[in-house]
């Protein structure tokens, strides 16, 4: 079993390739992942695209892609699986996270 922060499935991967490939910045170097207060729950996970790496971000590297996890939501993830899924009217990414002890009645904020 790996001992990193996050792992990373398959679909996540290709989709962050997907999106690095199109992002109108040349100079974009990965996606960043970070936890910050917000939602009915309390919390929300968000992403951004990163152009240089921050002091203190733990880098993930997996599949081909580079996620930069801010230092501030490492005790909120570890252990979690980032997914990406893909309905008939909707597609986002999935953070399957042990920590959460709750989540809100529309998915976009949790508790831990």
């Amino acid at each position: 079993m790996s001992n990193a922060i996050i792992t990373i499935t398959d679909a996540a991967a290709e989709r962050i390739k997907e999106i690095l490939s199109k992002a109108k910045e040349s100079n974009v170097a990965g996606v960043r992942v970070s936890v910050v207060t917000g939602g009915c729950a309390g919390m929300t996970y968000e992403m951004h695209y990163l152009k240089e790496k921050k002091v203190g971000d733990e880098v993930i590297k997996d599949k081909g892609v580079e996620v930069y996890i801010d230092p501030k939501a490492i005790m909120y993830l570890l252990g979690t699986t980032m997914d990406y899924k893909k309905e008939k009217f909707s597609s986002s990414f999935v953070f399957n996270n042990p920590n959460e002890t709750e989540r809100c009645g529309c998915g976009e904020s949790f508790k831990i």
